[in-house]
This record gives structure tokens, sequence and C-alpha cells, in this order.
């Protein structure tokens, strides 16, 4: 050691050392298996089967890993808001009622059913609100005022809700908002009562700047792409409290989308302004360390991934391009 680096053998600085050097060779084997041509995914080419039927700017894309279906939520005037297709990519049915301008979608699946939440940016007499459906496009359930925009000092009363995910005891967490007064990362119960709210704006400890993107990890982790501030930030599932964040990997663009792969291994980021989705190793248990991409996936010129989802039974992740107005599959290999 004293060959490679010249350092005061204090306690301290001798643990930081071996703290650097154990962190490079962590890297080394990320990187390891993906130098050269080896590839995480491939493009499904014949998804959708009729791609047509977008005809809007599609926002949002959540997966029913359950029933194999696949829900598009998409913007314009005069085309229909929300799109369902097959797994394997034929369209099923459209709905529109109720449904503004759906900016993120989440499908919960239960013993005794499935339904789709949908946060709503529109600035009508719908938007500013989160919204539960049946898969056909029945109102469930509202959570906001429709068509008031509202304070962060009210935890149900949104100002243009980015996104929801929805864990498997029903728990809610939304990220609020995209743009708008409030920058807040919201847990409610499941019957919709505040369990903790966290966030400001600006980009200290536990603020944000545009929270865009939310989603929980298996080891009781909530993982929130904070876009304006370039860095995903990490909270305690059951406290909320701040656990830490990544910057590194984003210094080209913020996140703009974080989903987990069906293994919990890595973290698909979505980058809208280059083009690219970041493949991030997942730490699996206690410190979140530092942000380490492993392989990205790079896309065409002005496609613009805005949110992603995962299939969590067959691993394949589905993109919502709002540049290509499009939605597009990749398998894992």
């Amino acid at each position: 050691l004293s060959a490679a680096v010249s350092f005061d053998p204090t306690l301290m600085e001798f643990e930081y050392y071996i703290f650097i050097l154990y962190s490079q060779v962590l890297k080394a084997e990320y990187f390891s298996p993906w130098k050269g041509e080896q590839q995480m995914f491939k493009l499904d080419i014949g998804w959708p089967k009729t791609p047509e039927h977008f005809t809007g700017q599609t926002f949002c894309v959540a997966v029913d890993s359950l029933h194999g279906l696949v829900y598009v939520g998409q913007q314009g005037d005069n085309v229909p808001k929300i799109l369902v297709f097959s797994e394997e990519g034929h369209f099923l049915h459209s709905w529109n009622d109720t449904v503004e301008m759906p900016h993120g979608i989440f499908v919960w699946n239960t013993a005794i059913g499935s339904s789709v939440w949908i946060t709503d940016v529109g600035t009508g007499k719908y938007g500013h609100t989160v919204k539960q459906y049946s898969p056909l496009g029945k109102l469930m359930q509202v959570l906001g005022t429709p068509g008031n925009a509202g304070s962060s000092l009210i935890p149900l009363q949104f100002d243009q809700p980015a996104e929801i995910f929805v864990d498997e005891t029903g728990e809610i967490y939304v990220v609020d908002g995209d743009g708008g007064m409030n920058n807040r990362l919201l847990k409610l119960s499941d019957d919709y009562k505040e369990i903790w709210l966290t966030g400001t704006n600006g980009s200290g400890i536990g603020q944000f700047r545009i929270p865009h993107s939310v989603t929980v990890d298996a080891f009781g982790r909530v993982w929130v792409a904070d876009r304006g501030n370039k860095r995903i930030q990490v909270f305690d599932k059951v406290t909320g409290e701040w656990l830490g964040s990544w910057s590194g990997c984003f210094s080209e663009d913020g996140p703009y989308s974080v989903r987990f792969t069906a293994d919990y291994k890595y973290l698909i980021v979505a980058q809208l302004n280059i083009n690219r989705l970041a493949i991030l190793a997942a730490p699996p248990v206690g410190s979140i360390g530092d942000c380490v991409m492993v392989h990205s996936v790079q896309l065409a010129d002005e496609t613009k991934p805005h949110l992603v989802d995962v299939n969590m039974r067959s691993g394949a992740v589905y993109v919502a391009e709002i540049g290509a107005q499009q939605v597009q599959k990749y398998v894992p290999l």
C-alpha cells in the first residue's frame, strides 16, 4: 500500500483509503461484464403491433404484470388519453373520461382486482389531482381538489403532481409537483391519510426542484428522481428519513424516471435531454454509497424518454417517449 500512495497512517485515514480502494474494486466488478459489445436489453421492434394508435405525446406507461396489460397515458387535443395494450403489443381499447393531462401512471394489483392510478397535471376542471380508475376507466377515487392548484401546507392539495407509486400494502407515494409551487414527497396510508410528508423547494438535503418520479425498492427505501437538482434522493420508507443521494451519474442531464429491474439489482433511469436510459447498480442493503452506472441504452435523437415502467414478471422495460410520440419495449437478454 505504501508503494501506491503516501499517507499519514492514522486510523481514520487508513480506513478512508481502504474505503476508496474497496469502492474501486466494486466499480471494476460492476463494469467488467459490460465492456465491449455486450448489451443488457434489446429493442422489441414488433411492439406495439399497431403504433398508429399513438396520436398524442406519450408521457407515461404502466405495466400490469399480473394480467399482461400495458397502459399508456398521452396528452394532446382530441386524442384518447389512456390506451391499453396487451403485453404482446395488441391494442385493446382506450378511455378518456375525467382525464385531462395524464403525467404519471401506475397499476396496483390486489387479491381482489387491479386499479390504475393517474396523476393529472391539467389546469382545467380535472387537473391537479391523483385519481384511481378501474381497468376499464371507471373513476373510483379522487385525491386533491379538481381544477385547483394547492399549497404545500395542505397534504392532499396538489399542484401538478408528477407521479405515484403504490406498494403491496396499499400505501401510496406521490411526488408533487411537475413545475408547480409544491416540491415534496408525500406518503399516504391505504385509506388516504398522511403518514409523512417531506420536501420544500431548494437544493439542500431533502429539498427538491421538480421531484419527477418515485419508486420503492425491496429493502424499505423510497427513491425519488429530483430532476431539477440532477440527483436521486433516497428516504426511509417507514419514517421518511433522508438516507442519501446520488448526483455523480447526472452531470449531463437530470433523472426523469426511476424504476427497478425485476430482480432489484439495477435502477433504470430515463434522461430526457440526452435521450438515454442509464442502468445503475442498486445497493442491496445498508449505505446508499455512490452512483455507479453499469450500462446505458442510447436512444435516437429527439426521442425524449420521459417515464418508464418494468414488467416485474418478464423483466421487460417500457419507455414512454414524448419526442418520438411512442412507447418502446426493451427485453432483457
